[in-house]
């Protein structure tokens, strides 16, 4: 056995060692930067589609979920509820649903849904930005007796009927909003993009 040393393979070695470990800490040192300039979970979360079932929402029930950080309301309309949708047009302000940004182009109908006894909307009045209350009943005495259901912003007395069409004479300049959706099957409803996957 030699007791020489060589003096080249030991700088080899020494060298090759510090270009690994240098590598390696260099990519761990990576990571956190490079996945700081990625969007957050909850980022990603906030805008993703969600996926609802509705087989068990009934005639005239309501339910809330949340797209985006926002209330969506799904309301099953009966078809006493439907029929009263055309006897309202007169007191709208928009009844045909011209301000093309609040609806997809296949919501651009008297009852602004893809079937008419499903609404789907947000739930944001188009004033400042309160959430208006669900009023089902008919005619109750501080809404008068021209009133067959809807909504009312109880910040400034905005009015919208059961397809989230405006009042006249209220301060919301514009319906209220139909986010995009397509349905899977009978009791599912993907809110938050359309067939084509546009959200």
């Amino acid at each position: 056995m030699s007791n020489t040393v060589d003096n080249d393979k030991r700088r080899f070695l020494t060298t090759a060692a510090s270009v690994v470990v240098g590598g390696a800490g260099a990519a761990v040192a990576a990571v956190p930067f490079v996945s700081s300039m990625l969007p957050s979970a909850k980022a990603q979360a906030a805008g993703a589609p969600v996926n609802v079932d509705i087989s068990k929402l009934e005639l005239g029930q309501l339910m809330t979920i949340e797209w985006r950080g926002k209330p969506v309301w799904i309301y099953r309309r009966t078809a006493e509820t439907v029929t009263n949708l055309s006897s309202q047009n007169d007191s709208l302000k928009d009844p045909e649903s011209t301000v093309s940004k609040q609806q997809p182009d296949y919501c651009v109908n008297e009852s602004r849904s893809i079937k008419e006894e499903l609404m789907v909307l947000v739930g944001v009045c188009t004033h400042l930005g309160c959430s208006p209350t669900y009023r089902p009943e008919l005619a109750p005495v501080d809404l008068g007796p021209e009133w067959k259901g809807g909504f009312f912003c109880p910040c400034h007395g905005s009015r919208f009927d059961l397809a989230g069409r405006v009042f006249q004479g209220v301060p919301a300049p514009i319906n209220l909003q139909v986010p995009p959706y397509y349905f899977l099957g009978d009791n599912r409803i993907v809110i938050g993009e359309d067939t084509q996957g546009v959200a």
